[in-house]
Protein backbone atom coordinates (compact mmCIF):
# COMPACT_ATOMS: atom_id res chain seq x y z
CA UNK A 1 0.00 0.00 0.00
CA UNK A 2 2.55 2.47 0.82
CA UNK A 3 4.58 2.27 -2.80
CA UNK A 4 1.17 2.77 -4.21
CA UNK A 5 0.53 6.05 -1.89
CA UNK A 6 3.80 7.17 -2.80
CA UNK A 7 3.48 6.75 -6.38
CA UNK A 8 0.38 8.44 -6.39
CA UNK A 9 1.26 11.13 -3.80
CA UNK A 10 0.14 13.52 -5.72
CA UNK A 11 -3.74 12.03 -5.74
CA UNK A 12 -3.82 13.25 -1.87
CA UNK A 13 -1.86 16.12 -2.70
CA UNK A 14 -4.46 17.38 -5.16
CA UNK A 15 -7.32 16.45 -2.74
CA UNK A 16 -5.90 18.92 -0.51
CA UNK A 17 -5.82 21.81 -2.92
CA UNK A 18 -9.26 21.37 -3.91
CA UNK A 19 -10.70 21.30 -0.40
CA UNK A 20 -8.60 24.57 0.39
CA UNK A 21 -9.85 26.28 -2.86
CA UNK A 22 -13.17 25.25 -1.48
CA UNK A 23 -12.29 26.48 1.96
CA UNK A 24 -11.37 30.20 0.44
CA UNK A 25 -14.48 30.43 -1.42
CA UNK A 26 -16.45 29.37 1.50
CA UNK A 27 -14.45 32.36 3.34
CA UNK A 28 -14.24 35.12 0.26
CA UNK A 29 -18.62 35.17 0.05
CA UNK A 30 -19.96 34.11 3.56
CA UNK A 31 -22.92 35.87 2.35
CA UNK A 32 -23.49 33.33 -0.45
CA UNK A 33 -26.94 32.00 -0.30
CA UNK A 34 -27.54 28.90 0.90
CA UNK A 35 -28.32 27.05 -2.34
CA UNK A 36 -25.07 28.21 -4.10
CA UNK A 37 -22.97 27.08 -1.34
CA UNK A 38 -25.03 23.65 -1.84
CA UNK A 39 -23.74 23.51 -5.84
CA UNK A 40 -19.98 24.46 -4.43
CA UNK A 41 -20.21 22.01 -1.46
CA UNK A 42 -21.60 19.41 -3.88
CA UNK A 43 -18.73 20.45 -6.56
CA UNK A 44 -16.16 19.82 -3.89
CA UNK A 45 -17.64 16.28 -2.87
CA UNK A 46 -17.92 14.91 -6.08
CA UNK A 47 -14.24 16.04 -7.11
CA UNK A 48 -12.54 14.73 -3.54
CA UNK A 49 -15.09 11.71 -4.24
CA UNK A 50 -13.50 11.18 -7.76
CA UNK A 51 -10.13 11.89 -6.35
CA UNK A 52 -10.46 9.28 -3.39
CA UNK A 53 -11.20 6.53 -6.09
CA UNK A 54 -8.73 7.23 -8.16
CA UNK A 55 -6.51 6.78 -4.89
CA UNK A 56 -8.14 3.53 -4.07
CA UNK A 57 -8.18 1.67 -7.63
CA UNK A 58 -4.40 2.54 -7.97
CA UNK A 59 -3.61 0.84 -4.46
CA UNK A 60 -6.27 -2.17 -5.19
CA UNK A 61 -3.71 -4.53 -5.93
CA UNK A 62 -2.62 -6.74 -3.58
CA UNK A 63 -3.72 -4.34 -0.47
CA UNK A 64 -6.64 -5.32 1.50
CA UNK A 65 -7.37 -2.20 2.63
CA UNK A 66 -7.65 -0.21 -0.70
CA UNK A 67 -11.80 -0.64 -0.28
CA UNK A 68 -11.57 2.33 2.65
CA UNK A 69 -10.76 4.80 0.50
CA UNK A 70 -13.52 3.29 -2.21
CA UNK A 71 -16.22 3.80 0.28
CA UNK A 72 -15.21 7.28 1.37
CA UNK A 73 -14.92 7.77 -2.76
CA UNK A 74 -18.95 6.47 -3.23
CA UNK A 75 -19.87 8.46 -0.03
CA UNK A 76 -18.66 11.72 -1.26
CA UNK A 77 -20.17 11.07 -4.68
CA UNK A 78 -23.86 10.19 -3.54
CA UNK A 79 -23.36 13.44 -1.36
CA UNK A 80 -22.68 15.40 -4.25
CA UNK A 81 -24.93 14.22 -6.09
CA UNK A 82 -27.65 14.98 -3.58
CA UNK A 83 -26.27 18.85 -3.25
CA UNK A 84 -26.84 19.04 -6.91
CA UNK A 85 -30.20 17.38 -7.50
CA UNK A 86 -31.55 19.12 -4.53
CA UNK A 87 -30.44 22.46 -4.29
CA UNK A 88 -33.04 23.62 -2.47
CA UNK A 89 -32.53 21.76 0.37
CA UNK A 90 -33.51 23.92 3.77
CA UNK A 91 -30.44 24.49 5.32
CA UNK A 92 -31.31 22.07 8.59
CA UNK A 93 -31.71 19.08 5.87
CA UNK A 94 -28.37 20.44 4.65
CA UNK A 95 -26.44 20.82 7.72
CA UNK A 96 -27.52 17.10 8.16
CA UNK A 97 -26.21 15.97 5.22
CA UNK A 98 -22.84 17.94 5.46
CA UNK A 99 -22.58 16.40 9.16
CA UNK A 100 -22.98 13.17 8.43
CA UNK A 101 -20.82 13.18 5.11
CA UNK A 102 -18.04 14.55 7.78
CA UNK A 103 -18.49 11.74 10.44
CA UNK A 104 -18.43 8.98 7.70
CA UNK A 105 -15.17 10.44 6.00
CA UNK A 106 -13.74 11.41 9.56
CA UNK A 107 -14.38 7.42 10.85
CA UNK A 108 -13.01 6.55 7.14
CA UNK A 109 -9.53 8.07 7.38
CA UNK A 110 -9.04 6.96 10.76
CA UNK A 111 -9.49 3.86 10.01
CA UNK A 112 -6.37 4.41 7.11
CA UNK A 113 -4.84 6.54 9.04
CA UNK A 114 -4.43 3.07 11.74
CA UNK A 115 -3.82 0.96 8.69
CA UNK A 116 -0.90 2.94 7.53
CA UNK A 117 0.84 3.64 11.29
CA UNK A 118 3.58 0.72 10.69
CA UNK A 119 3.97 1.12 6.97
CA UNK A 120 5.00 5.45 6.62
CA UNK A 121 5.48 8.34 9.20
CA UNK A 122 3.42 10.97 8.82
CA UNK A 123 -0.26 8.79 8.81
CA UNK A 124 -1.24 11.47 12.33
CA UNK A 125 -1.96 14.19 9.34
CA UNK A 126 -5.01 11.65 7.76
CA UNK A 127 -5.70 10.98 11.39
CA UNK A 128 -5.86 14.17 12.18
CA UNK A 129 -8.01 15.05 9.37
CA UNK A 130 -10.17 12.29 10.09
CA UNK A 131 -10.35 13.88 13.82
CA UNK A 132 -11.31 17.50 12.42
CA UNK A 133 -14.14 15.76 9.90
CA UNK A 134 -15.38 14.07 12.84
CA UNK A 135 -15.62 16.43 15.22
CA UNK A 136 -16.68 19.05 12.43
CA UNK A 137 -19.92 16.41 11.81
CA UNK A 138 -20.52 16.32 15.48
CA UNK A 139 -20.96 20.40 15.78
CA UNK A 140 -23.31 20.36 12.82
CA UNK A 141 -25.61 17.81 14.88
CA UNK A 142 -25.84 19.61 17.65
CA UNK A 143 -25.75 23.02 16.77
CA UNK A 144 -27.93 23.44 13.89
CA UNK A 145 -29.93 26.65 13.91
CA UNK A 146 -26.42 28.48 13.98
CA UNK A 147 -27.04 31.28 11.38
CA UNK A 148 -26.12 30.04 7.15
CA UNK A 149 -23.45 33.07 7.00
CA UNK A 150 -21.66 30.90 10.56
CA UNK A 151 -22.33 27.34 8.68
CA UNK A 152 -20.51 28.85 5.33
CA UNK A 153 -17.87 30.03 7.47
CA UNK A 154 -17.40 26.82 9.81
CA UNK A 155 -17.34 24.92 6.33
CA UNK A 156 -14.51 27.57 4.94
CA UNK A 157 -12.54 26.65 7.78
CA UNK A 158 -12.79 23.06 7.93
CA UNK A 159 -11.91 22.43 4.20
CA UNK A 160 -8.98 24.79 4.57
CA UNK A 161 -7.80 22.71 8.08
CA UNK A 162 -8.60 19.70 6.05
CA UNK A 163 -6.80 20.60 2.79
CA UNK A 164 -4.02 21.52 4.41
CA UNK A 165 -3.75 18.44 6.60
CA UNK A 166 -4.11 16.87 3.04
CA UNK A 167 -1.66 18.42 0.89
CA UNK A 168 0.84 18.23 3.68
CA UNK A 169 0.26 14.15 3.68
CA UNK A 170 0.65 14.53 0.00
CA UNK A 171 4.02 15.69 0.24
CA UNK A 172 5.48 13.95 2.94
CA UNK A 173 4.80 10.72 0.96
CA UNK A 174 6.01 12.61 -2.29
CA UNK A 175 9.47 12.98 -0.02
CA UNK A 176 9.09 9.36 1.42
CA UNK A 177 8.73 8.09 -2.31
CA UNK A 178 11.73 9.42 -3.53
CA UNK A 179 15.34 7.46 -3.96
CA UNK A 180 17.54 8.36 -1.33
CA UNK A 181 20.99 9.54 -2.57
CA UNK A 182 23.57 7.17 -1.31
CA UNK A 183 26.95 9.04 0.18
CA UNK A 184 29.85 7.82 -1.68
CA UNK A 185 33.23 8.63 0.44
CA UNK A 186 36.29 10.52 -1.13
CA UNK A 187 38.81 8.68 -1.78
Amino acid sequence: MLTQLTRNWWVVALRGVFAILYGLTALMWPGLTLEILVLFFGAYALMDGVFAMIAAFTNRAGHGSWWVLLLEGLVDIIVGMIAFSRPGLTTLVLLYVIAFWALTTGILEIVAAVRLRKEIEGEWLLALSGIGSFVFGVLLLFFPAAGALTIALMIGVYAMLFGVMLLGLGLRLRRFGLPHKEVVPAV
